[in-house]
């Protein structure tokens, strides 16, 4: 874990597991309980033979049978036409939007989701080059995950046992839960003036912890967009963008992964700690060998 202290313009190198040394009472530490779903399938064109990917990004319907989806080859599949899926599922394909989008709306019988843990793969970041695993469904996953939605894990959680987790409330940190689906907003590259809006929502309960804190330490991009996406008054869904220039309204301190270049998610880290200070300590991260991306290392920003 690399510290950045942002008053001192200095950072250290340290272990994760020294996190509750950095925590006091007053603090309280935000995690997103989203959870990562089976939401990447594979199935054929009704009357072909040829490999269809699927992945859904988020449903448009209660009944959770119309979906957002990215197709591929989404170029080949024409408005109407049918992908056929294991388990008696299949879907028609009911409209295209931008960036190989797909409006998709699915055909089947029983509880959908429990479908997707028969028929789902686990939806891992494009540069893990191999297929998933039964330990992906444990590994890509918090410990504190609960709410079903995401098409990728809050990855700045993955870090914590819950060993941890205890360590920190010891420290005197009270502990809030925001839900932040992931989805194209947070790992789709930078298009235009905008994000791809995501689903989120923060209790009651967990508002009145995070609002009397005397410090908010969120854990992950996504907790921050959340926070930042309620104290502006936003409810349902964000397409909230961070970058530089951004004014932080209730997020005081963060803990985040190392990003990949041009991306949003190191937009709204440069727009907490300084584009110039983040791009030198990367620089350092990148010399003293930490590891980038999903299940990379992390850092601290104070």
């Amino acid at each position: 874990m690399l510290v950045l202290h942002r008053a001192g313009q200095r950072w250290e190198d340290r272990a994760f597991r020294d996190l509750p040394q950095f925590l006091r009472p007053g603090d309280c530490l935000v995690l997103n309980d989203s959870k990562v779903f089976p939401s990447r399938l594979y199935g054929h064109r009704a009357g072909f033979s040829g490999l269809v990917e699927v992945l859904l990004i988020s449903p448009m319907s209660a009944d959770a049978k119309t979906w957002t989806a990215l197709v591929h080859p989404g170029r080949k599949i024409r408005t109407r036409e049918r992908i056929v899926f294991g388990e008696g599922v299949e879907a028609e394909v009911l409209g295209r939007a931008h960036f190989g989008e797909r409006t998709l709306h699915f055909r089947y019988e029983g509880d959908f989701y429990e479908l997707l843990q028969r028929i789902g793969h686990v939806p891992l970041p494009p540069y893990i080059k191999r297929g998933d695993t039964a330990e992906d469904r444990e590994r890509y996953q918090t410990v504190f995950a609960r709410e079903t939605g995401s098409v990728a894990a809050p990855t700045a959680g993955l870090h914590f046992t819950p060993e941890i987790l205890e360590a920190c409330r010891n420290a005197g940190a009270e502990i809030a839960y925001v839900t932040l689906h992931v989805g194209l907003g947070t790992f789709q590259p930078v298009r235009g003036e905008t994000l791809h809006a995501e689903r989120f929502f923060v209790n009651f309960k967990n508002e009145a912890i995070i609002r009397k804190a005397q410090r908010v330490v969120c854990v992950g991009t996504t907790s921050v967009r959340a926070v930042e996406s309620l104290y502006r008054g936003r409810t349902g869904e964000t397409d909230l963008f961070v970058r530089p220039g951004f004014e932080f309204q209730r997020v005081n301190a963060m803990l985040t992964n190392f990003h990949l270049p041009e991306s949003s998610l190191l937009m709204l880290v440069s727009a907490f700690a300084g584009r110039e200070f983040v791009l030198a300590a990367y620089e350092h991260a990148v010399e003293a060998g930490y590891r980038f991306y999903s299940y990379g290392d992390c850092m601290l920003i104070l």
